[in-house]
């Protein structure tokens, strides 16, 4: 009998809808005045097998109505807050206020103290920075939080002064110093590096200069880094690789980085070349296939790259072009603003058209999956019959 057991646990093992990417997060932005309550967000993240999200505040709705489900949250402290969490203690009254209240229950994994403070137009806050960094930690550690929830901030790829090619990566002079301090921080904690990259953003300023299929993941010839000779088939790739140099030239060379930002808009103003429903689906759906391989880049390929899309709904509230308020897989109703074949992508083919209809994917998917069921059920059957009359 243990053999009927063994093709009946086989036959099941791969039971059920695509599983989900354990390398795929996504960003779940609040500025808009019409997204659906985070009950139906939760049951949208859930659908799409998405275990990862990102949220710019701590927002209480959210956190209450994600406990207990299988999300890993990783929560903001506001770029306001940073003067005041600086102070020890006024970093353990918030933990103990946004964090302690709904841990475990609430599966937070990270604090994002600040976004792209490094790159923000307050220059103040840039010295805020660390000690704000450093106490939350220190609050985390007194409550004992810390093995669970790291502490990072995420930064502009605009933090960079060369990122081209990416072995000559480096930091702006301007910020080297508290970056050293910064990455000091992440080395000790053994917490990553969060970059927010956007191809899209070099591509919209070089469209002569850039090839559109290098900056969409599309089949490309790519580019061969005179230093190191590694093939780079993608710029995000290439980015990411830039900021491990530019760490590695600080004295930190083995700290991770990840992605806390990356999308592509689908629509945008005249002048935002390249911000089209066609060129967002192909970047997003091409990404995705390379979350689906765990793919590392071409400096570290046996570490996957950890990628939070940009975003989950399209935000009317958002200041700035009109590219700003449109980088969402969805719309506020909850429709898509675009197919990126999230339910479909273990079988579809590259392609630049966004007529693949996720419902009719996942529909398909179904049926495929029903079919196995019946087809395993049956060879169980089959066997125990077989072993039962041997048994007579």
């Amino acid at each position: 009998m243990i053999h009927v057991f063994l093709l009946f646990s086989l036959c099941f093992s791969d039971y059920g809808f695509i599983q989900g990417v354990t390398s795929l997060g996504i960003n779940y932005g609040q500025v808009g005045d019409n997204l659906p309550p985070p009950d139906k967000v939760l049951d949208l993240l859930t659908a799409l097998k998405l275990t990862k999200a990102r949220i710019y505040d701590t927002n209480p709705q959210v956190l209450t109505t994600f406990a207990n489900s299988n999300i890993e949250l990783i929560v903001t402290v506001e770029n306001q807050m940073l003067p005041v969490v600086m102070d020890p203690q006024q970093a353990l009254q918030w933990v103990s206020t946004h964090i302690k209240p709904y841990f475990p229950a609430t599966k937070i994994t990270g604090v994002a103290v600040g976004n792209e403070i490094f790159t923000d137009d307050d220059t103040s806050l840039l010295g805020y920075l660390v000690p704000a960094i450093v106490s939350i930690h220190g609050a985390l550690v007194q409550l004992g939080l810390d093995k669970y929830i790291q502490v990072s901030t995420p930064n502009s790829l605009a933090v960079l002064e060369v990122s081209y090619p990416p072995s000559a990566g480096s930091f702006k002079g301007e910020v080297s110093g508290v970056m050293s301090q910064f990455l000091q921080f992440l080395s000790s904690t053994g917490s990553p590096f969060w970059i927010n990259a956007y191809p899209y953003f070099a591509y919209k300023d070089s469209p002569n200069k850039i090839s559109l299929d290098y900056a969409l993941f599309n089949k490309n010839p790519g580019m061969v880094d005179p230093y190191t000779k590694l093939h780079y088939d993608n710029m995000l790739y290439a980015q990411v690789d830039a900021v491990v140099y530019a760490m590695s030239r600080l004295g930190y060379g083995g700290i991770e980085v990840r992605v806390s930002e990356t999308g592509w808009p689908s629509k945008g103003d005249s002048n935002e070349v390249g911000a089209t429903v066609q060129n967002a689906a192909v970047y997003n759906r091409n990404l995705l296939r390379r979350q689906m391989s765990n793919e590392g880049t071409p400096l570290r390929p046996n570490m996957r790259l950890e990628v939070y899309l940009f975003a989950l709904f399209n935000e009317d509230m958002k200041p700035g072009p009109t590219s700003e308020r449109n980088y969402g897989l969805f719309q506020p109703d909850g429709t898509m603003a675009y197919n990126v074949g999230l339910s479909a992508l273990a079988t579809s083919s590259s392609t630049s058209s966004a007529s693949i209809s996720l419902t009719s994917s996942a529909t398909k998917a179904s049926k495929v999956e029903y079919q196995s069921l019946v087809y395993c059920m049956f060879l169980y059957l089959l066997t125990f019959q077989v072993l039962m009359r041997r048994q007579h």
